[in-house]
């Protein structure tokens, strides 16, 4: 994990890689609980036995649930020490890839894209998060992240 003491050590950093998070199992139970949290039960996620005759020889996660994971992406990802709170102002593009088979590894890498001061001495950030699946060719979601910091 990387480690910024303060918000303003983020700035220069425009453009650069700023973390990695620690890889992340993505089991049938967690698809299960997922579509139960949200009520999105397609078989293609749930069924493991109709799933198995499907287009990926499986159940594969919901995008929802990949873009979901970002809190826990970012807590392994990096820190910044001097931080009060951090806000979710939302998100600009997001794209799912490639699909993400159950019992497939995750992790997250973290590029700042932008970095602007607000009001309290904080600052509005936007990071471009490209989740990648082990041993996969290509990213399975890249999302832009807009988030609010205060020190």
């Amino acid at each position: 994990m990387k480690s910024f003491e303060k918000i303003a050590d983020l700035q220069p950093l425009v453009g650069e890689r700023i973390g990695t998070s620690d890889w992340l199992l993505i089991d049938q139970q967690r698809i299960n609980q997922f579509a139960g949290a949200t009520g999105d039960h397609q078989w293609i996620h749930v069924d493991v036995e109709r799933a198995r005759q499907g287009p990926f020889g499986g159940t594969i996660a919901h995008g929802f649930l990949t873009l979901s994971l970002l809190p826990a992406f970012l807590a392994t990802a990096f820190e910044i020490k001097e931080t009060r709170s951090g806000l979710n102002y939302g998100l600009d593009k997001v794209r799912f890839i490639a699909p993400v088979p159950v019992n497939s590894r995750l992790r997250a890498h973290f590029r700042l894209m932008d970095w602007t001061a607000v009001n309290g001495g904080g600052a509005q950030v936007k990071t471009e998060m490209t989740v990648e699946c082990e041993g996969a060719e290509k990213p399975v979601c890249i999302a832009e992240s807009i988030t609010r910091l205060f020190p």
